[in-house]
């Protein structure tokens, strides 16, 4: 594939802000291994094609102080059960982090420097948040990715602690996991046990980017781009994120950017099940190029 289509040019015109030292600093940050992946920087480097200017350090300070309350409340913890309750009353009643019901698929809440000026944001990034707090005071989460909703869990010794940071960090035993599955899916859903395991910081990255992808696909084609070259950069084999880049390309005016990753898309995937209508794009578009030409 040509440079000119490629996810990994920094700073191309062909995505929406793209600041070039923010999209090479995500693709360091995700190119390093689980341990030394730091969660909220990547967060805040998503927010950065939105909000070019943002000072990350003023984002890690401020989780500082909210860890440095966390951890006052919680000098006296003598179990799990009173770690995730020194957490919860600085989160939800010092601080008033609050899950955004009202406005769910508002960008803002997605966007980690958003979450934390607003205090309030979707399960995925509240859950960013619990778990930058709680690492700073010693205390280990990590994100489960349930379907339609996304929790926090503790691995205790005693067993699996859940905890739903979108509504107020209630805990949650696996009867009450399977409820809310039940619940978010319409009853068409039930919980698998894999449902229940951990995701890598870069599943959350993955994931928080697909949903601003989802948000902007229907109008916002050069954000949407934006994201789905962010996708690429953790997983530069997705082919359906490939093929999507190829549409999107074409929805921007980038004819031959457009032809070069659908071609990719079918040469990973000759017999996709879309493969035929892909190659109809392909034509499409060639007609296009034809007339201007």
């Amino acid at each position: 594939m040509g440079s000119t289509v490629s996810p990994f040019a920094f700073g191309s015109l062909l995505s929406r802000q793209s600041p070039k030292s923010s999209r090479a600093e995500f693709a360091e940050m995700i190119s390093r291994d689980e341990e030394h992946l730091d969660l909220a920087h990547g967060a805040l480097l998503i927010a950065a094609e939105e909000y070019p200017h943002i000072d990350v350090d003023v984002y890690f300070e401020r989780l500082d102080q909210f860890a440095n309350l966390a951890r006052e409340r919680a000098v006296d913890a003598r179990d799990a059960g009173d770690m995730i309750t020194a957490l919860n009353s600085v989160m939800f009643d010092v601080l008033g982090f609050r899950g955004n019901r009202e406005n769910y698929y508002d960008p803002r809440n997605s966007f980690l420097n958003q979450v934390i000026d607003r205090r309030t944001g979707i399960p995925i990034t509240m859950t960013v948040v619990y778990i930058e707090v709680a690492r700073r005071i010693g205390f280990p989460i990590k994100g489960v990715g349930l379907p339609f909703h996304f929790i926090a869990k503790h691995e205790a010794e005693s067993g699996d602690i859940f905890i739903d940071p979108f509504n107020e960090g209630r805990v949650l035993g696996v009867a009450g996991c399977s409820e809310l599955v039940a619940g978010v899916s319409g009853g068409k859903l039930e919980l698998r046990a894999e449902h229940l395991a951990p995701v890598t910081k870069k599943q959350i990255l993955s994931r928080i980017l697909s949903n601003l992808l989802g948000i902007y696909s229907a109008g916002d084609h050069p954000r949407a781009l934006a994201a789905i070259e962010q996708i690429l950069l953790i997983d530069p084999d997705s082919a359906q994120h490939i093929r999507d880049r190829g549409l999107l390309l074409n929805r921007v005016g980038d004819r031959s950017g457009a032809i070069a990753e659908l071609e990719r898309y079918l040469s990973l995937n000759p017999d996709a099940p879309d493969a035929e209508s892909v190659r109809g794009e392909i034509k499409s578009i060639r007609q296009s190029q034809a007339r201007l030409n």
